[in-house]
């Protein structure tokens, strides 16, 4: 009997945890009851009433599982790390807050019985803000021009993924993993299935302008160059306007020295110019050197604090 793992990373969601578990449990015995099955919910540190609700689900439920890490590790370790962790001949990766919707399960299940390798929900409409979802839109239209790799548009991670290419993600043994950039980069054969993204069923938002920030400069820095050559070619560019600019100033200087009365104003101003680009490059590269020291440094992806229900 083959079996299916699903995993939900959850930080505060108290409110969500409990249905969400009957709603996949539910899905997984009733449309899927020929397969095995395993629930594992991974928490980022809830601060809440999360933790002890997912230790009454597993005491109702052995087939649910729960990691329960010391801190927590970012948006972004802590669901890779626990894609690592199921056993299941494939795994499908969800949210917490209903915005990926459970009815999708057997259908990627359908599409991986076929022989698809790796399933991918993507957010063809959202209930989202209309200014976030315009936002992202132009966010992953740039980093699709800018990168060598192709990038899967409205792709939040939320799909199937066989046995085969979780144990590509244990052997990657990157500190920083951006997992929508993994799957467009080492992923296998792909089928893409839209949806509507929902609103949260309850609770609050997690992400605000710095965790989106954080995850943009991620896969700018892990997967374009772009950031770096703008720096040469607009600090050489510059650098060739301002010497030039600068014979001519002093040749002027030289053959009209009597009637020479330039002000100081448009010293001023191509001082700013300049000090402000090279405040936004120096940032900029900033942020590679930032994702090599963090890689250089190899810390563990997270710590665990506890398991329950693991063999």
């Amino acid at each position: 009997m083959k079996k299916i793992s699903v995993l939900i990373p959850c930080y505060n969601e108290q409110e969500n945890v409990v249905p969400m578990s009957k709603a996949v449990v539910d899905v997984l015995e009733k449309d899927l009851s020929h397969y095995d099955y395993e629930l594992l919910f991974i928490d980022n540190c809830s601060t809440d009433n999360t933790r002890p609700l997912l230790r009454e689900i597993c005491a109702r439920n052995h087939r649910v599982k729960t990691i329960f890490n010391v801190r927590n590790f970012g948006q972004f370790n802590s669901p890779f790390y626990g894609i690592c962790q199921t056993t299941g001949d494939c795994t499908i990766t969800l949210c917490a807050d209903f915005q990926d919707p459970v009815e999708l399960i057997p259908l990627f299940v359908k599409e991986w019985e076929k022989g698809h390798k790796i399933v991918s929900g993507i957010k063809t409409a959202s209930k989202e803000n209309k200014v976030m979802r315009f936002l992202r839109t132009c966010y992953y239209k740039l980093i699709q021009k800018m990168s060598d790799v192709e990038q899967i548009e409205h792709f939040t991670g939320f799909g199937l993924y066989d046995k085969s290419f979780i144990d590509v993600l244990r052997n990657l043994h990157d500190p920083a993993p951006f997992m929508r950039g993994i799957v467009a980069e080492l992923g296998f054969q792909r089928i893409d299935i839209s949806y509507e993204q929902a609103k949260r069923r309850a609770g609050k938002t997690h992400n605000n302008w710095y965790t989106l920030y954080d995850g943009a400069m991620l896969s700018f820095t892990s997967y374009t160059k772009i950031g770096l050559r703008m720096a040469t070619i607009i600090g050489f560019f510059f650098a060739v306007i301002s010497l030039i600019i600068a014979l001519v100033y002093s040749i002027y200087k030289l053959l009209y020295w009597d009637s020479f009365s330039a002000g100081i104003a448009p010293l001023v101003i191509g001082v700013f110019l300049l000090g402000s680009l090279q405040l936004f490059f120096i940032g900029f590269i900033g942020e590679y050197v930032m994702s090599i020291n963090t890689r250089m440094m190899n810390r563990p992806l997270v710590v665990e604090e506890e398991r329950i229900n693991f063999e």
